[in-house]
């Protein structure tokens, strides 16, 4: 190869949003920089990148949501009929997946800050589709745009947070990512009760707008510059993460160590590669994982609880969803603490019994409503408790099976193959989670009780996965766990 082919390649694999000279000054103890001494503390300042990448998930969130609070207003306001709008808010799903496909492979040759850049500008240009929108044609054209840069946020997220977290934290501040999620979903079905339907389009920009800006002030993951082979960008990378006073010379060691057996083991992987074990067991656990967490309904479930809590005789039933919207986010607060704490296994375990319970009980209330007559005292006990074990199988999830898979995926898969599998993994989940969204209603028409009986069954069998075949992940570096499958 010439020198300026060498060149040229090296060129391409420079990250597409660098970050900035301001940390290389603060790592030379420039006197131009007054802030410093605040981010020398290494737990401010990977939190400080969380809590700006985790606008991303924010506005995962909030395009999940945004479907429920607007309905009638949309459908009113344009036309639609219920056929219609139900592909408007399946239509996300399907961005999505095209997303997942790229996801992977964009992450790798342009950084994950460029990917998340890629992420940020399609979701702004479908909101204002959907705001403008004066018939399907637009209202279609964004609600694909915001499901591409949705996919694409949902792989990309968890394994940056992953890359430049400490060991330590790592598990509490990749469940971020999920709590971002749940955080978005309340603000749509709140912001929904009192804002008109375009209003609400234009608030659903704000997420991106400010992660945009953001992106230029915080570091790129040092795993990926090491892997790209930029040693120098991947020292102070991981320098500004760790805190300028703190020794990272045993942490680079390791990582130059993986990246080098990586690259000597394979230097282009192919889909033949994921036959070996050291892909295919990972890969496994990731795609499963993934693939439970929508088959266990939660999908279904959210869709499906304005219905039960009318049928409880509650009033306003949007009001009713939002509260379902706050608990999820203290839920999976309380497992962004306990992640760490207790561990992924133990909280994937606690999270599948509770929902397989939660479900059990909802589809006994459903087939015991069939025998009782609509006016008894029975029939309304029966309601209520339907409504007790939806909350409970959401708050079940929030504590393990909503956060845990998305972290575990991007711990476990090997740095080499991370954009390939992630991309598999990624697409994966969407298209059981646009399965389950779209078999939900006839599941349901089916039979509500024979419905629930099938998600606590994907849920107990849930629980006997991650007993046999979920490694602990607590405690152990991503260069560890690596070693793990090999």
């Amino acid at each position: 190869m010439s020198d300026t082919e060498e060149a040229r390649n090296n060129d391409l694999r420079r990250p597409f949003i660098h970050t900035g000279s301001w940390y290389r000054m603060g790592s030379r103890q420039s006197s131009m920089m007054g802030s410093s001494q605040v981010i020398r503390d290494s737990s401010i300042s990977v939190l400080a990148c969380v809590l700006i990448v985790a606008l991303g998930p924010i506005q995962f969130g909030f395009t999940c949501g945004y479907s429920s609070p607007t309905q009638a207003a949309i459908t009113n306001d344009l036309g639609l009929t219920v056929s219609e709008y139900s592909v408007f808010g399946s239509l996300s799903n399907v961005g999505a997946m095209v997303g997942a496909i790229a996801s992977g492979q964009i992450a790798e040759y342009i950084g994950r800050k460029g990917s998340l850049m890629i992420a940020a500008i399609p979701n702004i240009i479908g909101w204002l589709c959907i705001s403008f929108a004066k018939d399907t044609s637009f209202l279609y054209m964004g609600r694909l745009l915001e499901g591409f840069g949705v996919g694409i946020i949902s792989y990309t997220v968890p394994v940056y947070i992953a890359e430049i977290a400490p060991q330590n934290m790592r598990g509490g501040l990749g469940s971020v990512n999920q709590l971002s999620v749940t955080i978005g979903i309340m603000l749509a079905y709140l912001l929904g009760l009192f804002v008109p339907w375009r209003i609400l389009a234009v608030l659903g920009t704000l997420p991106c707008i400010v992660l945009i800006p953001g992106l230029f002030f915080i570091p790129e993951s040092p795993r990926w510059l090491a892997k790209m082979g930029m040693t120098d960008d991947f020292e102070t990378s991981l320098q500004v993460l760790r805190g300028f006073e703190t020794d990272i010379t045993v942490e680079v060691n390791e990582i130059k160590r993986s990246v080098a057996s990586s690259t000597k083991r394979s230097s282009t992987v192919r889909f033949v590669d994921l036959k070996r074990r050291r892909y295919y067991f990972p890969l496994m656990v990731g795609i499963g994982l993934l693939v439970l967490q929508q088959l266990g309904g939660i999908n279904g479930v959210l869709f499906y609880s304005s219905t039960i809590f009318e049928s409880a005789g509650v009033t306003s039933s949007n009001a009713a969803t939002f509260g379902v919207g706050a608990i999820q986010v203290v839920a999976t607060a309380i497992s962004t603490w306990l992640v760490d704490k207790a561990g992924r296994r133990l909280l994937l375990t606690i999270s599948s019994v509770g929902m397989t319970i939660s479900l059990v009980i909802v589809a006994a209330a459903f087939y015991l409503k069939g025998f009782v007559s609509h006016d008894s005292d029975m029939y309304s006990m029966l309601s209520i408790l339907s409504v007790v074990g939806v909350v409970a199988m959401v708050v079940s999830f929030s504590l393990g099976m909503g956060p845990i898979p998305w972290l575990i995926m991007s711990e476990i898969l090997p740095v080499n193959i991370k954009g390939l599998a992630g991309s598999i993994a990624t697409l994966a989940n969407w298209f059981f989670s646009w399965l389950i969204t779209m078999t939900a209603n006839l599941l349901l028409a089916w039979s509500s009780g024979g419905t629930f009986t099938l998600y606590a069954v994907v849920c107990a069998f849930t629980v006997v996965f991650v007993t046999l075949w979920v490694p602990e992940t607590k405690g152990k570096t991503l260069e560890e766990l690596q070693a793990l499958f090999r």
